[in-house]
């Protein structure tokens, strides 16, 4: 993006003197929102510069529901559905005709033409959970004992889960992309008899485990078609999600409410959720987290959305076993809002399998919530500037003035009416055209895409912080706070600590701002990892009685008492030469590099470089080869010396432009032509890296890199 000094200066004059008489109109009203993002978020309730830290509204006491009595997720959607009956709840596309298309390489892509959304009310909701609760109670199914759910984000997904909510049946959640070893470690593990999923999961994955689960009975798949299930292991039953819901409506299966004997009434100290991580580094850990963790969690949450109620409407795509869409959507259900489902590969008009000319989901529902990771916003914020590029020279100078000009005034703290509706509206309906909320978790999202998010799309991005031990809540920033690089304060339902980390050079008495390991204390912090006595030592209860999770990030608390996450222990390297590296630091100042897609740093603590693995931007790698005269495909480009040469020069240009030290810039690189995908195994559902599985894979050229080949 051009800065000022880049600009005509008379077209500067010109624009500045459209928008004088305007800014002397919307002062008043900015004014007042600026105040508001100046002042304090949080503050120390010792004084200590340690903390513990918590909320301008919570100094007192954290806030652990949002509504008297309504203690449990079944209360939760019972009090839902009673406000608001007739209101949408969950919808889903039709899918009026799905067909091949043939590419230029000859690759074959699934392409999908969508109707409208259909949509259930809360009532209808609330009864199809209730009914499918039935039906496996009927099917066996008892209080305390662990379900599976293995599927898709859709609505199904949440039926099922409300039904065991009713049930008191704690439900462990599994990615539908987690391999074969993961998903039989978690189902075995938590001895399941009884699992939830799609028919193209288990067609795909789960009927090739099936022998390796012994305690395996039913299968409950959630799609209508087929009715039969031949084929199946002797002692597994296959049933549709219809026929259980069908057998939940006969009276000898009892009624919703269940009596609340044996504790078939959930208590909110039972486990509503054994939630399998995503594995970045090593084998999943399945975390319990209580009726009474989610509700802390999702108060907190809801309090930072400001007017959340039955008139907004949240799209629904990030896996529902990530603790962030759970909770996103867990927060709509209380406050009445529509949930319209969705998928990465649907969510735009020019999604991979949205047929060309036909609108994609977010143009369909027009959304006015979104939750997203940081990865699919680059990926917007990447494709903006490349089209950016191929306008014509007057369309870009205009883009540029306003872009330039609405930065400043959220710097300031004001409101851009005029350039929202006359230069940004296009971009805006990329997502629908209504976004007022985008809330950024699951990994940090970097000040070039966050600004221009705020910008283009006309609205905030209340970057969060939280792990799935805190029921994905910590902080999330204010929906009018527009600085970027922070993560907010405290939510009214959390606290947070800094410990000292004296290898890492972190002290809660460094100057400016105190620095440590980031503590979440509170309601939401969760029971621990379920039959993995060794890992709970992250986890401690103080003498108050209130529970504690040590996260392994670095943090650094701003006098204004919001977080700003700095380095995590484990991304951590020191060189031979005694220099620490953090990966991640780099990796996050490299992805704004246009030529990158995504990279992962690495380094040896028995070398004194870092090197890197980089999945380069096709159509800028192309460019940039026609530049220099190389030849090839994209393979053969990613494979090419020159190549990489070249490559490692833009990067190293990036880093001295993003004030890395030189002893942070990767020496080395190796190109990989293929992207990295959680269906690789690579990356996990959140898009977070991992480390151990990318290492295995380009263990050869790490060894060529450090010169042992």
């Amino acid at each position: 993006m051009k800065t000022r000094e880049d600009l005509n200066p008379l077209l500067l004059l010109l624009f500045q003197v459209a928008v004088w008489l305007y800014s002397i109109l919307a002062f008043l009203p900015s004014h007042f929102f600026g105040t508001r993002a100046r002042r304090l978020k949080a503050q120390s309730v010792t004084g200590n510069p340690e903390g513990p830290y918590r909320a301008m509204g919570a100094t007192k006491r954290l806030v652990s529901s949002l509504h008297p009595g309504v203690d449990t997720l079944d209360k939760v959607f019972e009090y839902a559905s009673r406000r608001f009956p007739d209101r949408d709840c969950l919808g889903t596309r039709e899918v009026i005709k799905e067909e091949d298309e043939r590419q230029d390489n000859g690759k074959v892509f699934k392409k999908v033409i969508l109707g409208q959304y259909r949509w259930w009310s809360y009532a209808e909701t609330h009864r199809a959970a209730a009914r499918f609760g039935n039906g496996l109670a009927a099917l066996g199914q008892k209080a305390h004992n662990n379900i599976a759910i293995f599927c898709e984000t859709r609505a199904e997904w949440v039926i099922g889960a409300q039904a065991c909510f009713m049930q008191n049946f704690p439900l462990v959640t599994l990615y539908s992309t987690l391999g074969g070893p993961a998903i039989t470690h978690a189902l075995n593990e938590t001895e399941v008899t009884k699992i939830i999923t799609s028919r193209e999961l288990l067609e795909t994955r789960l009927k090739f485990i099936l022998l390796e689960v012994p305690r395996l009975q039913h299968i409950i798949v959630v799609d209508d078609v087929p009715t039969t299930w031949p084929g199946y292991p002797r002692g597994i039953s296959v049933h549709n999600m219809a026929a259980v819901q069908e057998l939940g409506t006969k009276p000898e299966n009892g009624k919703y409410p269940p009596d609340n004997t044996d504790g078939k009434r959930p208590a909110p100290s039972d486990i509503a959720v054994i939630m399998y991580t995503s594995g970045s580094t090593g084998i999943p850990k399945g975390v319990m987290i209580s009726h009474s963790n989610i509700i802390a969690g999702i108060t907190g949450m809801a309090e930072r959305i400001p007017n959340l109620g039955e008139n907004d409407t949240y799209i629904g795509y990030l896996p529902l076993a990530h603790v962030l869409e759970l909770s996103a959507e867990l927060v709509c259900v209380a406050h009445g809002c529509r949930i319209g489902y969705s998928s990465p590969q649907t969510l735009a008009d020019q999604s991979t399998k949205i047929k060309r000319g036909s609108k994609g989901d977010t143009s369909v529902l027009q959304p006015t919530l979104m939750a997203a990771v940081p990865e699919i916003m680059d990926r917007i914020y990447k494709n903006v500037m490349s089209k950016l590029e191929e306008m014509s020279s007057p369309q870009r100078t205009l883009f540029t003035l306003a872009y330039n000009y609405k930065l400043e005034q959220l710097s300031k703290g004001h409101s851009t009416p005029l350039c929202d509706k006359l230069v940004f509206k296009k971009v805006r309906s990329l997502l629908g055209g209504k976004i007022r909320v985008l809330l950024s978790g699951g990994a940090p999202l970097s000040a070039t895409t966050q600004r221009f998010m705020n910008v283009c799309f006309c609205c905030p991005v209340g970057q969060g912080y939280g792990l799935t031990e805190t029921c994905g809540a910590g902080t999330i920033s204010e929906m009018w706070d527009y600085s970027t690089g922070r993560v907010g304060g405290p939510l009214v339902c959390s606290e947070i600590k800094l410990k000292d980390w004296v290898e890492g050079g972190y002290s809660s008495t460094d100057m400016p701002n105190p620095r440590g390991e980031i503590l979440i204390g509170g309601p939401n912090v969760t029971m621990g990892y379920y039959k993995n006595e060794s890992k709970n030592q992250d986890f401690f209860v103080d003498d108050n009685g209130q529970r504690w999770f040590c996260t392994g990030d670095i943090g650094e608390m701003h006098p204004d008492g919001c977080l700003k996450i700095i380095d995590r222990k484990k991304d951590l390297v020191k060189l031979q030469a005694g220099e620490y590296v953090s990966l991640g630091k780099v990796e996050s100042m490299l992805k704004n590099c246009p030529l990158i897609d995504n990279i992962c740093a690495y380094a040896n603590s028995d070398e004194t470089y870092v090197i890197g693995f980089v999945v380069p931007n096709q159509k800028n790698l192309l460019l940039l080869a026609e530049q220099y005269c190389i030849r090839g495909s994209l393979e053969e480009l990613c494979n090419n010396s020159a190549m990489e040469e070249v490559v490692l020069q833009v990067i190293t240009e990036a880093a001295l432009s993003a004030q890395l030290e030189r002893f942070e810039i990767p020496r080395k690189i190796r190109l990989s032509p293929d992207p990295w995908t959680p269906e690789t195994g690579l990356v996990t559902d959140a898009f977070k890296l991992k480390r151990q599985q990318l290492k295995s894979k380009y263990q050869d050229d790490i060894e060529r890199m450090y010169g042992g080949k």
